[in-house]
């Protein structure tokens, strides 16, 4: 599944520059995150000493602003998918929906791709959200988790654990080849526009990637949610 194309400024970087596109990008932007989270953590702990507290919000749109408001519509979601224990896994949702959107976005900058646009990327994803959703069943149920493969019935039991682990595992298959596919196909139409008519027309397809960036990655995670809600269920 290794696949390169396109120039990406990344690869004039010394030591980045024997790695594939998408993992030297893939660490650039793991990077880029890590700076910015200790920026906003800085400035949280400005805020929190603050008169206010930092609890009044500010008269006009800001940066704070608007990623409170993206915050706490993906939280509410959260909370509705999965319930009472939403708070347990907003931290993870939440990473996952910075770190994908910020890989999406990446490939509207010129000379860069998006490591998203890479199959090996995407199902390194899947996987992760796999494993994570079946060691939150088994944590909850325990053997009980395990037992569910087999159905209700044992002399059924051979069938359906073939069900049940090719549904599970299409899940982690699924997610990747949707959320590849679909950048893919973004950051091509972008390219394609962008070298017939240099001027103008590229700014209508920069907005539409930008949407599109933010929809793959706000799709990705609900999807998420949903196994978690599923594995964690007491209907097991």
């Amino acid at each position: 599944m290794h696949e390169e194309h396109g120039f990406n400024w990344i690869s004039l970087i010394p030591g980045l520059n024997e790695l594939p596109n998408h993992v030297a990008t893939t660490l650039v932007v793991a990077a880029l995150l890590l700076v910015t989270t200790f920026i906003a953590r800085g400035q949280l702990v400005r805020l929190m000493r603050s008169p206010d507290g930092g609890l009044v919000p500010d008269e006009t749109m800001t940066y704070k602003n608007f990623f409170e408001m993206i915050a706490e519509a993906l939280y509410g979601l959260t909370e509705n998918v999965i319930g009472h224990d939403a708070p347990i896994y907003f931290p993870l949702i939440g990473s996952l929906f910075v770190f994908i959107f910020t890989c999406n976005i990446v490939g509207l900058i010129p000379g860069m791709l998006p490591p998203t646009d890479n199959l090996n990327t995407t199902l390194a994803l899947g996987i992760f959200v796999f494993i994570y959703y079946n060691i939150v069943g088994i944590k909850h149920h325990g053997f009980g988790y395990i037992k569910h493969f087999l159905g209700p019935v044992m002399w059924l039991a051979p069938l359906m654990v073939i069900i049940e682990l090719a549904s599970h595992i299409f899940r982690p298959v699924s997610l990747a080849f949707r959320l590849r596919g679909n950048i893919m196909g973004d950051h091509a139409v972008l390219s394609v526009f962008s070298s017939l008519v240099a001027l103008g027309l590229p700014v209508i397809f920069y907005g539409l990637g930008v949407f599109v960036s933010f929809i793959q990655a706000f799709v990705f995670c609900p999807m998420t949610m949903v196994y978690i809600s599923l594995s964690s269920s007491h209907d097991h």
